[in-house]
């Protein structure tokens, strides 16, 4: 039997600029999706993936963005050529989109109810008593709990999960035909993923809607897809159905993305390590407040006597969801937070010392932060930005001798000296990311804490970086501590892990044995969401 034709993408050119300035980002992309059916669109960034998702809704910043050639025929209707008042009937109606940063994508100035009751609002008439009833429907069919008690939060007081839940719920307000969801899961814990990614798959069954799904994750789209399309440079260069392209992909460019999984740590024994960090007992504890006067009514245990020690060479990796104290176990072992317990880095017990008599230690305790794009500053150079440290550790350096060690850490990071006056706006996430090691790498410490720094980052890219710092880590024998959500990257790199939970370690050990023989029912709930979520092909 036949399915039916929901949407077609012929030839889709997509430009930006003008003359000789003109960026062609899509050159010539043709797409068909069928009613019911799920097709992914894959490649790295840069690839015009979400800009081909962006001009089915017709959403790009024109004129600025234009469409040289191309169609897009949305069952027979020509959205290339619909005026505002067809495309305003469509969007967020019969075709709706979930975009790649909910925290970004919300407005933190109104309610998840006002959001979500908008489109509502606009394209069903709905409001009052019969809105707040549909939208209490929604956030139960997206999964949130305590659904009435949320209507009233705004978007910072919700965690990663929950507001990609909002956004899922208002995309899916008038049960669209077509859901286009760019990068759904990017960022969430694998089990936070693992629901969002079994909550699209059980809409689109029950709801009877298509799916086009944006992502570099190719656990995903194994998982998921019915269909692919490969895209590199603004043009698909393979599609198939799902089962034939992992089976026997075609391009080379389809090769190197299947290939490109972060190879492991070769087998090493402790001999010839020594401590760099040891900590016991360590304790974090966050005032909650309330109240007309703001008092203290409780405290959450961020950190709840938790025990590390990360040796030179060594790799700790350090896993669990949202709000399990990742990151703030990571601030507190470097006393950029206070916290309660026995610390002692290198020859020196630090828990008990002051800003300005730690100062001196700092060059040897250095962080990459996970958004290198928010942790960069946008109005300094790359020169600039990596110099700062030296400046401040090593004030006697003159300005030519800062230059030539900047240049060295840049060539050992994979970037030349051509880097030197530009702007982070200026590279993409991978480069971006280079910067940010190095800028901890110039000041050569014995200790990095590598806060979720391949999270955002396409697969080959991430397998880029992870063999980047496993080279560094062999060159000058660094510690790491390594916070992240993807256990694939942490099994890459870790040679211990700890796993945390609501401000515990549930568990702890060598990496393989933690990965391999999981004991806690939690860690084994880890290790299925991240290591079953390529089992199936297809839906």
């Amino acid at each position: 039997m036949m399915s039916e034709r929901l949407l077609t993408i012929e030839n889709l050119q997509v430009a930006f600029g003008q003359g000789t300035g003109q960026v062609n980002a899509v050159t010539g992309v043709s797409i068909s999706i069928d009613k019911g059916q799920c097709v992914a669109l894959v490649g790295e960034s840069g690839s015009g993936k979400s800009v081909t998702a962006l001009s089915i809704m017709q959403l790009l910043p024109y004129p600025f963005a234009h469409h040289p050639a191309g169609s897009i025929d949305y069952r027979g209707m020509q959205l290339m050529s619909a005026g505002p008042s067809v495309l305003r009937a469509v969007r967020g109606n019969e075709i709706s989109m979930i975009f790649q940063e909910p925290m970004t994508s919300l407005n933190p100035l109104h309610s998840i109810e006002k959001q979500v009751g908008e489109s509502l609002k606009l394209h069903k008439g709905l409001t009052g008593t019969a809105a707040r009833a549909r939208i209490l429907e929604l956030l139960e069919l997206v999964g949130i709990g305590e659904a009435a008690k949320r209507l009233g939060a705004y978007p910072h007081e919700l965690s990663g999960g929950q507001r990609q839940r909002v956004m899922i719920a208002m995309a899916l307000a008038n049960e669209p035909d077509l859901l286009i969801a760019d990068e759904p899961t990017t960022a969430l814990d694998v089990t936070i993923q693992a629901q969002i990614l079994e909550l699209l798959s059980d809409l689109q069954a029950r709801l009877g809607m298509s799916l086009l799904l944006i992502t570099h994750d190719l656990g995903i789209v194994r998982k998921m897809a019915d269909h692919i399309y490969v895209m590199t440079d603004g043009e698909v260069v393979e599609h198939n159905d799902t089962v034939s392209l992992f089976t026997a992909p075609g391009h080379p460019y389809t090769q190197h993305l299947l290939a490109a999984e972060p190879g492991r740590l070769p087998e090493r024994g402790a001999a010839g390590t020594t401590d760099i960090l040891e900590a016991r007992d360590i304790q974090v504890r966050f005032p909650v407040k309330g109240g007309l006067f703001g008092r203290i009514r409780h405290y959450v245990n961020a950190c709840d006597g938790i025990d590390v020690t990360v040796r030179s060479g060594r790799t700790v990796g350090v896993v669990g969801e949202s709000g399990s104290g990742k990151t703030t176990l990571g601030l507190a072992l470097l006393r950029l937070i206070p916290s309660e317990g026995f610390i002692r880095f290198q020859d020196s017990i630090i828990h008990d010392r002051s800003g300005s008599e730690l100062r001196s230690l700092r060059q040897a305790m250095q962080i990459v932060f996970q958004d290198p794009f928010g942790s960069l500053s946008p109005r300094m150079s790359i020169l600039q930005i990596i110099e700062e440290g030296l400046k401040v550790h090593q004030p006697g350096l003159g300005s030519e001798e800062r230059k030539q060690q900047v240049t060295q850490v840049l060539q050992e990071v994979g970037m030349d000296d051509t880097a030197l006056d530009r702007f982070p706006h200026e590279f993409s996430g991978g480069q971006r990311q280079r910067i940010a090691i190095a800028r901890a790498l110039v000041l050569k410490p014995a200790f990095l804490v590598l806060d979720e720094p391949t999270s955002a980052l396409d697969m080959s890219v991430q397998a880029q970086i992870v063999q980047l710092l496993q080279d560094l880590q062999a060159r000058h024998a660094l510690a790491y501590l390594f916070i992240s959500h993807d256990l694939k990257v942490v099994r890459a790199l870790s040679d211990d892990i700890l796993v945390m939970r609501n401000g515990k370690v549930v568990e702890s050990g060598p990496a393989q044995q933690v990965i391999n023989e999981p004991v806690h029912p939690y860690t084994r709930a880890l290790m299925r969401a991240a290591f079953d979520i390529a089992t199936e092909p297809g839906n």
